[in-house]
């Protein structure tokens, strides 16, 4: 094999290999991706399988059964005060993620699919977005011609929204 062939093979090699990430519409303006590292399942479910909650925070939408296990189920573009979701499907698109023991339901507007892109790919996301959404980011990654917002499982978590603070 001569130097040119053995380079363009392990170019081509190279970018399969990155970080896998869990695609979707946040919302009609915008796209993000969310590491698979963090990412339970994706699931598709009828309205009334959320059970609503009095006295919670506009963004948590209630609880629901996943897997004999209850879980928050919460509106991410609201929580990120963008555009609301239309939930004129009567379904939610929701991707099931643990932060530690921590499981939570992200109720997005469309799931995707997967991508894969290294860490270097990743852009500051200051200047790009809404300084609201900053501090639930790790940054911005252009792919395809389409920038997607590389969400924070950890940060979404941990958010004083979430927690009643």
């Amino acid at each position: 094999m001569n130097s040119s062939k053995l380079t363009l093979a392990l170019q081509s090699r190279d970018r399969n290999i990155g970080d896998g990430y869990l695609k979707f519409q946040l919302n009609q303006q915008a796209a993000a991706v969310l590491s698979v590292k963090y990412t339970q399942e994706a699931i598709v479910v009828p309205v009334e399988s959320v059970t609503p909650m009095p006295n919670m925070p506009g963004c948590i939408l209630g609880l629901m059964n996943w897997r004999s296990r209850i879980v928050w189920i919460v509106d991410l573009p609201r929580m990120f005060n963008l555009e609301a979701l239309d939930y004129q499907f009567r379904q939610y698109n929701i991707i099931i993620i643990r932060v530690e023991s921590m499981i939570l339901g992200l109720v997005v507007q469309e799931i995707k699919g997967t991508t894969k892109f290294q860490p270097e790919e990743i852009c500051s996301p200051i200047g790009q977005v809404a300084s609201s959404l900053v501090p639930y980011l790790r940054g911005c990654v252009v792919q395809e011609q389409e920038i997607f917002l590389v969400l924070d499982a950890q940060a979404i978590a941990q958010s004083s929204v979430l927690q009643g603070n």
